[in-house]
């Protein structure tokens, strides 16, 4: 691949990443990229377009290189894709009413076997087609998460199908399907274990865990009493929760940043950017149902190592093999995310030593050569306390490369993989 060939860059074009990795190419001496907004590409397809007609007058001379970017931070954007998670509940739906017995039987096991690796198909909150299009905003409301990645699931497929059709040798910086699996929790992890990753035990249930009830008759038989209860597909600490459960007197602590409140008769969810603390029964017993319903990865709370009051963890970014940038995330907290204003500090600056950052970065390439087809990805991985911690990966962000006032080799993350790409180019298919 030559080192010019054109970069197509589906994204936000107005937000802090789409500046970065344009920024980067400039002062690199590369010719900036081609930019698809989701929002345009997502309104095409509504009024039944294609992918095709919106690269006609872009320039794009040959097949490009592909880099899928976050959908955040736009609000026409996850109204687009709640849309979109509709109309594929919908045509499901209509799938199943309409089937034969042969054929239900067929569609059942197809959603049995969905079921099992990713969020519910509908969720427990389901907003209807119409009703999206006229969503108001309302500030860190978190709406059918469940719908809203039955959404971004199939962007991501109609992105890999349609752009195949265009140009049959097109490359993807991270591929479609890999992106929808990194954002799937429950998937992924399983995805890293039987690639032989170390990963937090996963929370082992005799039947689904889809409300409080079972989530503790799971805890009590597997003796896990302390667990992180994450959102499949939440991001930025979104949908995250730290809960115990006493096992002598059943008491039980729900630390999150998920605020609610009932609204006509109706619990709302949000994130409030802060962790507070849950201690009610019946407060717990919504966010927890909620939050199971909609689809949880369930894993055990582990200690993690500490640099004086605080936890912590690191977010190693990887390109074309290769660990670079890293950040400590350090809480005094159970939950580390930067969203909540957490601390950060380089490695270096807190003195962990070669020896336990060779430990992260060879979790972090490893984890990422389960992605043969996937380019680059922030990792966040965690070491366990004591003298001889071990190191856990907790999440795999495909979109994890926005990480401020941080170098390597004297160049930031996005200068970084574009002095890569020249060097190690995208090569898979």
């Amino acid at each position: 691949m030559p080192d010019e060939q054109p970069l197509l860059l589906i994204g936000n074009p107005d937000n802090r990443r789409t500046s970065g990795l344009q920024e980067a190419r400039e002062r690199m001496g590369m010719c900036p990229a081609v930019v698809l907004s989701y929002e345009k590409l997502l309104r095409t397809w509504r009024q039944g377009g294609t992918l095709a007609e919106l690269v006609k007058s872009s320039l794009l001379s040959s097949a490009p290189l592909i880099r899928l970017d976050a959908p955040g931070e736009d609000w026409h954007v996850e109204r687009g894709l709640l849309h979109l998670g509709a109309t594929e509940n919908e045509m499901c739906s209509n799938q199943i009413s309409g089937a034969t017995g042969l054929e239900l039987a067929g569609i059942e096991s197809v959603v049995t076997n969905v079921l099992s690796s990713s969020p519910p198909m509908i969720g427990q909150e389901m907003l209807s087609a119409e009703a999206c299009l006229t969503l108001k905003q309302q500030w860190g409301r978190i709406y059918a998460p469940a719908q809203w990645f039955r959404g971004w699931k199939a962007c991501l497929e109609r992105i890999r199908v349609e752009a195949r059709e265009v140009w049959p040798d097109v490359r993807f910086w991270n591929e479609p399907e890999d992106i929808g699996l990194m954002f799937d929790k429950r998937a992924c992890q399983r995805h890293l274990a039987r690639h032989g990753i170390s990963v937090p035990p996963l929370l082992s249930s005799s039947q689904p865990v889809t409300c409080r009830e079972t989530l503790r008759a799971a805890m009590e038989d597997s003796r896990m009493h302390r667990v992180f209860v994450k959102l499949a597909c939440g991001s930025g600490a979104s949908g995250v929760v730290a809960y115990q459960m006493n096992p002598r007197t059943g008491a039980e602590i729900a630390t999150t940043t998920v605020g609610m409140e009932a609204v006509r008769g109706k619990n709302i969810f949000y994130n409030e950017g802060k962790l507070r603390k849950y201690t009610s029964p019946d407060e717990i017993g919504i966010l927890m149902d909620w939050l199971c319903a909609e689809g949880a990865q369930i894993e055990r709370w582990m200690p993690k190592a500490t640099l004086g009051q605080h936890v912590y963890d690191i977010r190693q970014l990887v390109a074309a093999g290769q660990a670079g940038h890293a950040i400590m995330r350090l809480s005094r907290t159970p939950i580390t995310n930067l969203h909540l204003r957490n601390e950060r500090m380089l490695p270096a600056e807190a003195g962990v030593s070669e020896q336990h950052m060779s430990m992260i970065q060879q979790a972090a390439q490893q984890t990422m050569m389960t992605f043969p087809e996937s380019w680059s990805a922030g990792i966040d991985v965690m070491l366990t306390g004591g003298m001889n911690p071990r190191a856990y990966v907790l999440d795999v962000n495909p979109f994890g490369d926005l990480l401020y006032r941080v170098q390597h080799h004297g160049l930031n993350t996005y200068e970084w993989q574009m002095m890569l790409l020249r060097k190690e180019p995208v090569t898979h298919a």
